[in-house]
């Protein structure tokens, strides 16, 4: 580990995107009140303020019409870098597929759409794909409330959605059948055990719960309540928080007062930094380690330079399920990243990579949905839909898939998938050693 650190100390800052325009600051459509300063990713490639739909890639020029593919996701918000880092993902997926001849003998383009974290956009951007000719999936960003509202319009459009960050258990457990939403990425089922088990590993006994009031926050509360369950114990305490908190020291005094050795937290960037600022205003005495959830780094690299201060008083651990600074297959992430470095200037090395996760699940759901449509032999969305739940083998950049997705699983990724991870002095994201 630190000779992880210590080379992650040797190197520049991350990497900046082409062209970087603050947002200034404005409420959203629900209320959330938005403290922090925002990054509209405005591109040649994806100019998703000024526009509600744009390529992100120039179209190829080619004899028989663009499959297309939609991404729907936050490019202007709080947890903006996200979407981009998703976006990212997708582009160098198309990008290596158009260049190998595209899939029957057609080429992949991307249509970008911001919902802003808000459901209500993210039904609207949802049924425009839906209506669109040769469109035959949707790629879905970080908020699991957008995902769940968004789930109607996606089956009555019979619209295959990927899910590409978004944990929530009900985005895949969701009634519909068929179902038309896949996922690689964390399902919350999954990562409630997983926060319990590093904690229980880690020797904490008595965790306190500190979750965002939405329907993600209630669907981790099921999954660590019932973990914890699993071995005899109970939280010690909960405490809920709404978007646009700005103070969460009376929900930590209630958490101390319970005697609480840890917090297990879910929160997105913006109330994820007011989370850790929180707890580093406490006296040092009452300051409590935190295992946090991944959605705090939807935020990239605003939320590190946001609590980057007070890392140093806060002892800080976050869910990650894949790193190219130590991934699980170094020779196929590093012609990832590769590419990446190419496509994207100013990102020299592993650690430059921002929210690596979404570029990962994006680049590898792409892949899949290539199969898949390959495998069916048509862009019918039903008979696509049937393809990803019998595909064969695929060595991907995250895992060795024996089945990707099956009748009764759509979610790829299992718990052995996960990693503890924390910020490097320069910010950059670090896996810890993984438990044997």
């Amino acid at each position: 580990m630190s000779r992880i650190l210590a080379w992650v100390g040797l190197v520049g800052l991350m990497c900046h995107l082409s062209l970087i325009l603050p947002l200034k600051y404005q409420s959203s459509s629900y209320g959330r009140a938005q403290a922090a300063s925002r990054d509209v990713f405005d591109t040649a490639q994806a100019n998703t303020q000024a526009k509600t739909v744009e390529p992100a890639l120039p179209a190829p020029q080619h004899s028989a019409p663009n499959i297309l593919i939609g991404l729907d996701a936050d490019m202007s918000s709080a947890s903006a870098e996200s979407g981009e880092a998703i976006r990212r993902g997708i582009v160098l997926a198309i990008n290596e597929i158009n260049r190998n001849g595209g899939v029957l003998g057609r080429h992949f383009q991307l249509i970008v759409r911001d919902h802003r974290g808000n459901p209500g956009r993210g039904i609207d951007n949802i049924e425009a794909f839906g209506k669109m000719k040769n469109l035959v999936a949707v790629v879905g960003g970080i908020h699991t409330p957008v995902a769940l509202e968004e789930l109607e319009t996606i089956h009555h459009h019979q619209l295959i959605y990927l899910g590409a960050w978004a944990a929530g258990t009900p985005v895949i457990d969701n009634g519909y059948d068929p179902n038309y939403v896949f996922r690689v990425s964390v399902r919350d089922e999954y990562a409630g055990e997983f926060l319990v088990r590093e904690a229980m590993r880690m020797g904490y006994r008595r965790p306190g719960l500190l979750l965002e009031q939405t329907g993600w926050g209630e669907s981790n509360e099921r999954a660590i309540i019932n973990a914890l369950r699993q071995r005899g114990l109970a939280p010690v305490g909960i405490e809920w928080f709404q978007w646009g908190t700005m103070d969460m020291t009376d929900l930590y005094d209630g958490l101390v007062a319970a005697n609480a050795d840890v917090i297990l937290l879910v929160a997105n960037p913006l109330e994820g930094v007011v989370a850790i600022q929180s707890m580093a205003y406490l006296p040092v005495a009452q300051r409590l380690p935190i295992i946090s959830h991944w959605g705090i780094t939807g935020g990239g690299r605003d939320f590190f330079r946001s609590v980057r201060e007070h890392l140093s008083s806060v002892d800080l651990y976050f869910l990650q399920t894949f790193s190219f600074i130590e991934p699980p297959f170094p020779e196929r992430a590093a012609r990832l990243f590769n590419a990446y470095k190419s496509t994207f200037p100013q990102c020299n090395s592993p650690q430059d990579v921002f929210s690596p996760v979404g570029t990962a699940h994006a680049y590898e759901l792409i892949h899949l949905l290539k199969l898949a449509i390959e495998k069916a032999a048509t862009i019918n969305r039903p008979a696509v839909r049937k393809a990803l739940e019998h595909l064969g083998t695929y060595q991907g950049v995250i895992r060795d898939y024996a089945s990707p997705f099956t009748p009764t699983r759509h979610d790829a990724l299992t718990i052995d998938d996960f990693r503890l991870a924390r910020y490097s002095d320069q910010g950059a994201i670090i896996p810890l050693q993984k438990a044997q």
